[in-house]
């Protein structure tokens, strides 16, 4: 089970961005008391925070009269730091509850967060009971909170009733962050209208067609509805595919009936120790953002094991990363990726971008290069030679008609070209809100929009811009201790049974890290 930790007092909840989904109220954490209360510290670039999102959706309603959950978001990137980015991503991400903006860290610091995800579970009587980082925790917290809920009703310390959330008023679009788009051979345009859990056809401006059900779920047939889609492309035989990113599934598309099949994953998401290679619909897969057919394959951009994927119609396997997160080129198998989340085939090699360290990557004949980016924490806006250039958080990426290769660079707003003849990076299109992909259209482009609701004509300029922007990290605030040296002991000690062998050197080894450093 769950276990529970000495009761520490709660640290008081502050954010100089101010609270979400309160209303006119600014609660403080005396008005959480007779409530449990679980604080949720996450940022919506990371998707394993994403993933404690819907793994929280269950819980919130099994305790709905005595739990109140608080998502604490706590920036990595400088466009994370925006309030009105944060509320895009609370509507984006459905976020049902109160939701904490701290553009500086300053309750994470006060909680001495370590990681994203973590939860930190407070007790009615303003105690901590609990904390955990990473995903797959929920159902341990379910088992403890049932513990608990019994011992403070027993003590008089509970009070069920309503919780403080104040849902806004909805407005109302014809799309809702839409996240990649297709041209289909009549010459329309295929858009996963991703917030509406639907797939979209476009003539132009206008909407022809509309396949979903506009609710979360995953029912095939002629009725089919769908999870936050992402990824869509266009198989040989006239199907697409479509990555169905929230149920963990690749679906078929039969654009003359309207048929929708899942073809590959199991519905739920993947865990350490499970196989990562087998029949396609046996293999659990984890949050597919792309997908694009490279050399009569189709690949599948994996955000969620930090891995791209081949799938060959029954099965899935393994193409580059072993789920590390990273940056490191060379051989795929052993090369780290971070949210791969954007594809393009181009006829000597795979595009693709890597959403948490800000890169453009290739691979080519087993091996991954880099073209643009240099790890987790470094990004910002500068154009130039590509090893001195950077990204914020590109989500998508496409070929242009001379070889260049276009990269939707999402939380800098813009649309940046590189140019593997020069070697030079530099800026198309600026002041976009959040482009997510980009369909080439003759001598234009056609940007998703994703967090002004909308697909963009663009004309491809002329000449580029070139854009000398500070460099940006992210690094964890210090957290002071104490003065004076510090001891530290770490004991190992094996399991019951065996013993260290030391006859070919130091049997152990320690090595200390942060994220963010």
């Amino acid at each position: 089970m769950t276990a529970r930790q000495a009761r520490v007092r709660a640290p008081q909840l502050t954010g100089r961005g101010g609270w979400i989904g309160t209303g006119d109220t600014e609660p403080t954490l005396e008005d959480f008391r007779g409530r449990f209360l679980l604080l949720d510290f996450w940022t919506f670039c990371c998707v394993n925070c994403l993933h404690v999102l819907d793994e929280l959706r269950p819980l919130e309603e099994r305790f709905a009269d005595v739990l109140t959950v608080v998502g604490v978001h706590s920036p990595k990137f400088e466009h994370e730091r925006e309030h009105a980015a944060v509320l895009a991503a609370v509507d984006r991400y459905g976020v049902h509850h109160p939701v904490l903006d701290d553009p500086d860290l300053t309750t994470w610091q006060q909680y001495a967060v370590r990681a994203w995800p973590t939860l930190v579970l407070v007790d009615p009587e303003g105690y901590v009971v609990h904390v955990a980082s990473g995903e797959g925790h929920v159902d341990g917290l379910g088992r403890l909170l049932a513990e608990l809920v019994d011992e403070h009703i027993a003590r008089g310390t509970l009070h069920v009733g309503d919780g403080p959330y104040v849902a806004p008023e909805p407005a109302p679009s014809e799309l809702s962050f839409p996240g990649k788009a297709l041209r289909l051979p009549d010459g329309t345009l295929l858009v996963t209208d991703t917030a509406h859990h639907c797939l979209v056809v476009l003539d132009g401006e206008t909407v022809v067609r509309r396949l979903g059900t506009g609710e979360r779920g995953r029912a095939d047939g002629p009725a089919p509805s769908f999870n936050e889609p992402q990824g869509l492309c266009l198989l040989p035989d006239g199907l697409v595919l479509v990555a169905d990113t929230a149920n963990h599934l690749l679906r078929t598309l039969d654009l003359t009936t309207g048929e929708v099949r899942t073809v590959a994953g199991t519905g739920e998401v993947w865990r350490p120790g499970q196989p990562s290679d087998g029949p396609a619909l046996e293999v659990a897969l984890s949050t597919p953002w792309d997908v694009a057919v490279h050399d009569g394959e189709v690949v599948v951009a994996m955000a969620g094991t930090h891995q791209l994927h081949r799938f060959t119609g029954d099965r899935v396997e393994v193409l580059a990363g072993t789920t590390g997160e990273g940056l490191r080129d060379g051989e795929a198998l052993l090369g780290y990726l971070a949210q791969p989340s954007g594809l393009a085939s181009a006829a000597d090699r795979l595009w693709f971008v890597v959403a948490e360290t800000s890169s453009l990557r290739w691979y080519a004949g087993g091996q991954l290069g880099t073209a643009v980016g240099t790890g987790l924490f470094d990004f910002g806006h500068r154009d130039g030679p590509a090893a001195d250039a950077l990204l914020q958080h590109p989500l998508g990426v496409t070929v242009l008609p001379d070889g260049s290769v276009a990269v939707c660079d999402t939380y800098n707003g813009a649309v940046r070209r590189f140019d593997p003849a020069t070697g030079l990076v530099s800026t198309l299109m600026t002041g976009l809100a959040e482009p997510s992909d980009a369909v080439v259209d003759g001598e234009h482009l056609l940007v998703v929009e994703s967090a002004a609701h909308r697909v963009t004509r663009l004309r491809l300029p002329d000449q580029a811009l070139v854009v000398d922007g500070a460099a940006q990290r992210t690094q964890r605030p210090v957290t002071r201790l104490a003065p004076g040296p510090l001891l530290l002991r770490v004991v190992f000690e094996p399991p019951p049974g065996q013993k260290l062998d030391g006859s070919f050197g130091p049997s152990t080894r320690l090595t200390v890290s942060g994220s963010p450093p």
